[in-house]
């Protein structure tokens, strides 16, 4: 366990990072992130897309030495967004959960494409199509556009996190209504009498008859 020399709010880490929420650093998203370095068991070095500033700025907050990026974490295509091959979409839809601003419109067995304003670069589209007829192209847009100074990034941080609260509260939903409607409904008072009597009717027709 990495030792903090102190122990800042766990908001006040999440909010130096970029909100991208690419999963580079190893964890689900931006927030789980935050809480392993909020506990101590994250390095601060773990997020591409927040390049050298949100570091320091975490080092400066963490107390702890500002460090270059780990060797471990994969590269982040700056200023890109994803496009779809809309000729070899199949519209599994495998796209459409990862996708952490929803930024991919379609629906199964549908042709889907990408929202450019709202795509971060993140691939983990790229990841989940089976197919792969999804690419990165270079695009800076109001999502992916690098600043400078945290300061300048924060309108759009806040706006990513917003849209991964939204699309995590949506696909959360479907999910509990699909749960639901799987559910046995229970039987009203009519159906539980006629399956009584029918099942009556069984149980003397399998009596044989006395000789």
């Amino acid at each position: 366990m990495l030792a903090a020399a102190v122990s800042p709010d766990l908001d006040a880490i999440d909010v130096l990072l970029p909100q991208t929420q690419c999963q580079r650093c190893g964890y689900a998203d931006c927030r789980t992130y935050a809480s392993a370095m909020h506990a101590g068991e994250a390095d601060l070095n773990r997020c591409p897309p927040g390049g050298e500033v949100t570091r320091v700025a975490l080092a400066g907050l963490l107390q702890r030495d500002a460090i270059a990026l780990a060797d471990d974490v994969d590269a982040y295509a700056a200023e890109h967004v994803a496009l779809i091959d809309e000729a070899a979409c199949i519209g599994c839809a495998a796209c459409l959960p990862v996708c952490p601003t929803d930024a991919i419109v379609g629906a199964s067995k549908r042709m889907h494409t990408v929202i450019a304003a709202d795509c971060t670069g993140c691939e983990l589209c790229i990841i989940a199509c089976p197919v792969d007829c999804i690419a990165l192209i270079p695009a800076v847009t109001p999502a992916n556009r690098v600043h400078d100074t945290l300061l300048a990034r924060q309108p759009q941080a806040s706006d990513l996190r917003k849209k991964y609260i939204a699309h995590q509260r949506r696909f959360a939903e479907r999910a509990e209504a699909r749960a639901a409607a799987h559910v046995p409904k229970p039987q009203s008072d009519k159906q539980a009498l006629l399956a009584d009597i029918l099942a009556r009717a069984k149980a003397r027709a399998a009596v044989p008859p006395r000789a």
